[in-house]
């Protein structure tokens, strides 16, 4: 059974070689998306009896790992040495830095290696991290999956 839980928040980057306006600082209202896959737990007297997990612990999971981080951040790729300067001069500044250029296929992938030892562990059961999938606009997204 594959089971999927979305969240949103928003971040700022810049794709520096970029030919068009996605070079200069800007941001967005990402969304992102992830897929577990599992059981259905069939046991009565439990709190997961007919779910493969409770969507809140996928929630919790997500957020802890990705959301809270990424939320409200600059999203900047470590060699993008011009714009780490600037923000690193900006006290206080919600700033994250990636060893990929933050586009919505590297942030895709980079969320998923970050879940995907998150998720084998939240209980008991066998639980896979299958897809992850992230909005970057409405109308575009990357997804990066299993294999």
């Amino acid at each position: 059974m594959l089971i999927t839980r979305r969240l949103e928040f928003d971040a700022g980057h810049r794709i520096p070689d970029h030919r068009s306006l996605c070079r200069h600082l800007h941001g967005h209202r990402y969304a992102i998306e992830i897929s577990v896959s599992g059981d259905i737990t069939a046991q009565d007297g439990n709190p997961r009896n007919g779910m493969v997990l409770d969507f809140s612990e996928i929630k919790s999971v997500l957020r802890a790992t990705i959301v809270d981080v990424w939320d409200h951040a600059f999203l900047v790729y470590r060699g993008d040495s011009a714009i780490l300067e600037f923000l690193n001069s900006l006290p206080d500044h919600r700033t994250v830095v990636l060893d990929v250029v933050p586009t919505a296929e590297n942030l895709a992938s980079e969320a998923f290696r970050l879940l995907e030892p998150r998720i084998a562990t939240i209980c008991d059961k066998s639980l896979r991290l299958e897809n992850v999938r992230l909005y970057e606009t409405p109308n575009c997204w990357a997804d990066a999956k299993r294999g």
